[in-house]
């Protein structure tokens, strides 16, 4: 059998690693999403668990979306689509679903392997 194989290097930040992470697992598990619910999960990857309310309004100051409420309404769509975890009663907290497997700290190197036949 022969392979095409294709190899290449791409060096890059670290949101825009975090973000293809999360791409790559949308994709792989047929999850449609925007680029603004990519750019909120990015962010919220990055910051690690935050509080609900508060991470709404740091959506907004990062232009991420126009309002707290349109961030609120993307965070529950992703929970419902399993990509984020809330936790708590009165004061919720998020975070990015452990399923993901999202690395964010230091150096990522990310090595997929990907067999199409």
């Amino acid at each position: 059998m022969i392979v095409n194989k294709v190899n290449k290097k791409i060096r890059t930040d670290i949101r825009k690693n975090v973000e293809y992470q999360i791409l790559t697992y949308c994709f792989f598990n047929n999850i449609q999403i925007s680029n603004s619910d990519l750019n909120c999960l990015g962010e919220l990857a990055i910051v690690g668990e935050y509080e609900l309310t508060d991470f709404c309004k740091v959506a907004c100051t990062e232009n991420i979306f126009k309002s707290p409420q349109s961030a609120r309404n993307a965070i529950t769509k992703a929970e419902k689509k399993g990509l984020i975890q809330k936790n708590g009663k009165n004061k919720k907290t998020i975070i990015i679903s452990d399923v993901l497997n999202i690395q964010s700290k230091g150096i990522v190197l990310l090595d997929y392997k990907i067999l199409g036949e």
